[in-house]
């Protein structure tokens, strides 16, 4: 069985989209969980009038887009647990293809699909994701159009939870103290720190670019709230995951990375995204104690560093 979670925060007018492209999945051995994180708008009177066969899970306050997935993953117990973002619309074959791929090749864990701009539907936004060894993640051929190397099945560093497969049995072997994704990073950058726990842990992501989804990039987030997590958790993700090894090897050029976003936040320091990218930057630095505490715990009690030397970013 697979259970398809969808966090949604304030997203009525996109979920008719996102849910019924599920309904014409040629695949239909599927669960949908749809977890309000405290929506203000009529996201709950829509999915109960218009789908019923939507579980919906209400968190009485918002919590942030981590939580919520936490939620979803507790309610559920399929064996392939799938991430969709509600302002997504799905090509029919997506779930068939994408947990038709972990099904096939069992060495993979995780699956990460084809993500598409939903407005300019031969452009990317992710074709699976990466991660330099200075702390910066990135899509695979996001603003790009699509091109014959994105259409090839591969291996990649891991999949965007915008629209991801996952083996539960790989999420319960890396869940720390019971959360899949880190609460404590809120948004933004949870999936990169789940993939980063998952490579020191030697479990792989099979990119599918038979999977398609077309995404409307940032539509219930981005601009300064993305500006101010990314600046915050850059910081955050590096310093809880990366093995003494590469943190010796790669401290200058994540020093320079963040010092690089600091002079351009300060050149546009009058626009509202690059102020909010300054505040995310110092939250980040306050937060780091708590982080290293993380990673202090987590890498003492596994065997990841001796991973160090093997991890591709």
């Amino acid at each position: 069985m697979i259970d398809v979670i969808i966090p949604n925060y304030n997203g009525a007018k996109h979920l008719p989209t996102c849910l019924n492209a599920l309904r014409r999945q040629t695949r239909r051995d599927f669960c949908v969980v749809v977890v309000d994180d405290g929506s203000t708008d009529d996201s709950c009177e829509l999915l109960r009038r218009g789908y019923p066969e939507a579980q919906v899970i209400v968190q009485p306050r918002n919590r942030g887009f981590a939580a919520a997935v936490n939620a979803g993953f507790e309610a559920t117990g399929g064996e392939y647990v799938v991430l969709l973002n509600n302002d997504t619309e799905a090509h029919p074959r997506w779930l068939e293809q994408l947990v038709g791929a972990l099904e096939r090749f069992p060495s993979y864990a995780f699956a990460a699909s084809k993500l598409m701009l939903f407005d300019q539907r031969d452009h990317l936004h992710s074709a699976g994701d990466f991660y330099g060894a200075n702390g910066v993640p990135g899509s695979r051929g996001v603003w790009q159009h699509d091109a014959a190397a994105y259409n090839v099945m591969q291996e990649v560093f891991g999949p965007c939870a915008g629209a991801a497969a996952y083996r539960r049995s790989a999420l319960e072997a890396l869940s720390e103290r019971g959360q899949v994704f880190d609460e404590d990073l809120v948004m933004y950058c949870e999936d990169v720190d789940l993939n980063l726990r998952a490579r020191l842990r030697g479990l792989r992501t099979l990119y599918v670019p038979q999977a398609v989804v077309y995404h409307r990039l940032s539509a219930t987030g981005g601009g300064k709230l993305a500006s101010y997590y990314c600046g915050r958790n850059f910081i955050l993700v590096w310093a809880k995951n990366m093995p003494a090894a590469l943190v010796r090897k790669h401290l200058a050029a994540f020093v320079r990375a963040q010092l690089s976003f600091t002079l351009a936040a300060l050149w546009h320091v009058r626009e509202e995204a690059a102020r909010a990218r300054l505040r995310g930057q110092a939250a980040g630095l306050l937060a780091l104690p708590r982080f290293v505490r993380k990673r202090r715990q987590r890498f003492s009690r596994s065997a990841a560093p001796a991973l160090a030397p093997t991890l591709t970013l």
